[in-house]
C-alpha cells in the first residue's frame, strides 16, 4: 500500500525492534484518528472503501506490534505507544 511509502523517511531505514505505530507519520495516532473519521463521514463508496483499508493496515500493524512487545519489554519501552500512554496517565 502506498501508505507504507513513510517508512523511506525512517532512520534507519529498516529496525526489526521498531513499532511502526506511532512512529512514521502515516501511522500516527493523527492519522488514524483521520482514517476513522474518513470511514465515518465520507459517502464516497471508493473513497470510504480506502479509509477503510488504511484502518485495517494499522489494525495489522497494531497487532504485529503486540506480538513484537510480547518478546520485546524493552522495544515497548522505547515505542512512541508507551510514550502516548505515559502522556495520558500524567
Amino acid at each position: 500500500m502506498l501508505v507504507d511509502l513513510d517508512h523511506v523517511f525512517a532512520t534507519p531505514l529498516f529496525d526489526p525492534n521498531r513499532c511502526g505505530i506511532g512512529y512514521h507519520p502515516l501511522h500516527s495516532e493523527i492519522a488514524i484518528l483521520g482514517y476513522i473519521l474518513g470511514v465515518l463521514l465520507i459517502k464516497n463508496k471508493l473513497f470510504k472503501l480506502i479509509f477503510i483499508g488504511l484502518l485495517f493496515h494499522m489494525i495489522t500493524d497494531s497487532i504485529d506490534c503486540i506480538w513484537m512487545f510480547s518478546d520485546c519489554n524493552d522495544c515497548y519501552l522505547r515505542s512512541e505507544i508507551y510514550k502516548t500512554v505515559q502522556f495520558f496517565r500524567k
